[in-house]
């Protein structure tokens, strides 16, 4: 027995198949496609998702994903979420340790109400990105973008697994990223810094303790971030120079825990550090996260900025699909005033700091104030520009004179 589409023409048929792809391709739409789930995907797929957008999140890596990373968390960031981090927060740090070339230590509890969170990025990561599909985004992981297409109004991503279209686009993919060159964005500010990791497995007698090293490398420190199960060691250079030997650096310094860094594996990886206030907006599109190049000059935090990027891009990308014209503009006037001011601070601080570290170490680090403000500000209860004119006088003689 024939039926009625027996009848119809083969050209007839894909005639109509072509369009029943393409109703289909724009019924499945999103507001919003966000590539790369780091803080800055997750944080702008929560808060997009909460005001009810539809929102996709795409990542390269299958979740939950390592990332080399300290792993240092402002707890200032629980002042932009409604629910609580604990279960990805892996121990909570309330001192500090200073060294110059594994001696003269300086030592301070963390005066704040709230200590630094030590967190894992594969954890953290992944449960931010999963608060945000609580709210009803959804996750695409191990989908590499391939491409993007801007067509008349709205985007045509191109990934591994087939197209996607959404009317705006957040690119979060770091620093390694290929989406900010796509988008035209090739002449970026940015200070690409080095940064060598690895996670040690180890039993960790002090948990509540951070660890900064001077003096071991040049233009940078080497930390090293208490886990519930070990140690995130790290070294990295934040205003250029000649290179260095840092896997020779960071096994001696590794030596001084007790602890093999050998038998860890170790990755580098680029820091894309702020170096001044830039455009970070396209046709229907923003940067967030390194992407945007807001990695802390003087301490390579790169968590809390990321989220604040992601938390901003949300509000202009909502903005902007209730119709208002500037909205992405306003973006990128936002992150440049609210976070590129005080990193412009930070930049001079650490210019002075680490081209005469020696200097630095005596007159501020062995200050008596020097550990509890550096503890405020990684906790975000200090800004740089609360500081700035006291300690530039003491890194430069003269300075303000």
């Amino acid at each position: 027995m024939k039926v009625w589409s027996d009848y119809l023409c083969v050209e007839y048929k894909d005639t109509l198949k072509n369009q029943l792809i393409e109703e289909q391709k724009f019924s499945n739409m999103y507001d919003i496609i966000i590539v790369g789930a780091g803080p800055a995907g997750g944080t702008a797929a929560y808060h997009l998702a909460k005001k009810g957008r539809s929102v996709l999140v795409l990542e390269k890596e299958s979740l939950p994903r390592y990332k080399p990373c300290g792993g240092g968390v402002s707890p200032a960031i629980a002042q932009w979420f409604d629910f609580d981090f604990s279960p990805a927060i892996s121990v909570k740090a309330d001192s500090l340790r200073f060294t110059w070339k594994l001696g003269d230590p300086v030592e301070a509890k963390i005066e704040t109400k709230e200590p630094v969170w030590m967190v894992r990025r594969d954890i953290f990561d992944h449960f931010l990105v999963q608060q945000a599909q609580k709210q009803g985004a959804e996750l695409r992981d191990n989908t590499e973008v391939t491409g993007i297409e801007f067509k008349t109004d709205h985007w045509q991503v191109n990934t591994a697994n087939g197209p996607v279209t959404g009317h705006y686009l957040i690119a979060a993919d770091g620093a390694k990223g290929p989406m900010a060159k796509w988008l035209g964005f090739k002449e970026r500010k940015r200070r690409l810094a080095g940064a060598l990791e690895a996670e040690v497995p180890a039993v960790v007698e002090n948990k509540s303790t951070i660890h900064f090293e001077f003096g071991l490398v040049k233009n940078g420190y080497i930390w090293n971030f208490p886990k519930a199960d070990g140690y995130s060691i790290g070294v990295g250079t934040f205003i250029g120079g000649e290179p260095q030997d840092f896997k020779k650096i960071l096994d001696e310094y590794a030596k001084s825990f007790n602890v093999d860094i050998k038998i860890s594996k170790q990755y580098g990886h680029p820091l894309c550090i702020w170096d001044g206030t830039q455009k970070l907006h396209a046709q229907n599109a923003v940067l967030a996260g390194e992407a945007a190049c807001v990695v802390d000059p003087m301490t390579a935090e790169g968590i809390r900025p990321s989220i604040f990027t992601g938390l901003l891009a949300a509000e202009f990308v909502d903005r902007a699909l209730d119709g208002e014209i500037n909205a992405l503009e306003q973006y990128s006037e936002a992150i440049n005033e609210q976070w590129g001011s005080d990193m412009a601070w930070a930049q001079k601080i650490a210019g002075a700091f680490y081209r005469f570290p020696g200097i630095g170490y005596k007159v501020g680090v062995k200050r008596p104030s020097g550990a509890q403000i550096m503890g405020k500000i990684l906790c975000g209860e200090l800004r740089y520009s609360d500081v700035a004119g006291r300690a530039l006088k003491r890194l430069i003689p003269g300075f303000g004179g």
